[in-house]
């Protein structure tokens, strides 16, 4: 098992930044992929970010070229920086951990952090 815990979450006028951590409980040197979702009010959560443990990255449309997703293994946390930030990025953000499970993956979640784009 593995626990997440988001923060760096808040409000934020459009253009600007904000860095947002993922904190595990456990090493995350070798969980599969680490990555980062969004909710945004009457809509589904979508991928934003994903990184592997083979350090390959996938990005979302919307954010690529604005959003990037790193991870410190002595820290077991990851992040995910985000500029140039858009009124349609408001969401909650959610932390994801899929781990190995012999043939299959287990998926754990934060409980989320809400970032508000508005002026």
């Amino acid at each position: 098992q593995v626990q997440l815990v988001e923060s760096g979450g808040g409000l934020v006028q459009p253009g600007g930044s904000l860095r947002l951590s993922c904190a595990a409980s456990r090493s995350i040197f070798s969980i599969y992929a680490m990555g980062w979702y969004r909710q945004a009010p009457g809509k589904q959560r979508e991928l934003v970010a994903v990184l592997t443990s083979g350090s390959s990255t996938n990005y979302a449309d919307s954010v690529k070229g604005r959003f990037i997703i790193s991870k410190d293994n002595a820290k077991n946390t990851v992040y995910l920086q985000m500029n140039s930030l858009k009124p349609e990025d408001t969401a909650v953000y959610y932390c994801n951990a899929e781990v190995s499970a012999g043939p299959n993956f287990m998926n754990y979640w934060g409980k989320g952090t809400l970032v508000t784009v508005s002026s």
